[in-house]
């Protein structure tokens, strides 16, 4: 089945710009664009525990606490503008969480939700990750990290889950990766 509609063969119309988004249209869609950024990352890190790290922080949009896996921009930032995905990776694993990996591998890269923005992630593998700093995001972020056993991760989501905190659906494709 085709589009009905091929959108792309219409202007782009900036509806709303701000620091680090736009709101635009192309024909009858909108949809939400990042400005600086080349696309975003999302890292399955796994201890040589066989520990999955996790990440909890609030999240504005939404009103509340989410688990998700450690993840974060590409080149948002002037200085690391050039930066590719695997710096990003190891970089965002790093202040996110403190641990430093000696390996970061691409797994799939694709739309983070294609009806609501053009926005695209990959999902990255960090193997050797070692804790050598605190972690917990930088400025302005407060970040919970934890540490969770494989073989208990989904009873620990469910339990987190009825407790209120929301669970990023990416944690689940990463544990497609991780095992």
């Amino acid at each position: 089945m085709s589009d009905p509609e091929p959108a792309n063969s219409e202007p782009l119309v900036s509806i709303a710009e701000g620091k680090h988004m736009r709101l635009v249209r192309r024909g009858r869609w909108e949809y939400a664009e990042r400005r600086v950024a080349s696309g975003a990352v999302v890292i399955i890190a796994v201890t040589r525990e066989q520990n999955l790290i996790l990440i909890e922080q609030f999240r504005v949009p939404v009103g509340k606490r989410v688990i998700e896996l450690p993840a974060g921009l590409v080149g948002d930032l002037e200085e690391i503008a050039d930066e590719d995905g695997a710096d990003a990776a190891g970089r965002e694993l790093m202040e996110e969480t403190g641990y430093q990996a000696k390996s970061v591998k691409l797994l799939t890269r694709g739309p983070i939700s294609a009806g609501f923005g053009n926005e695209m992630i990959a999902l990255y593998r960090a193997t050797g990750v070692k804790k050598v700093a605190a972690g917990g995001g930088v400025e302005g972020e407060n970040i919970v990290i934890h540490e969770v056993p494989l073989a208990s991760v989904t009873t620990w989501l469910k339990r987190k889950a009825r407790a209120g905190i929301l669970i990023d659906p990416k944690i689940y494709a990463g544990l497609f990766f991780a095992q």
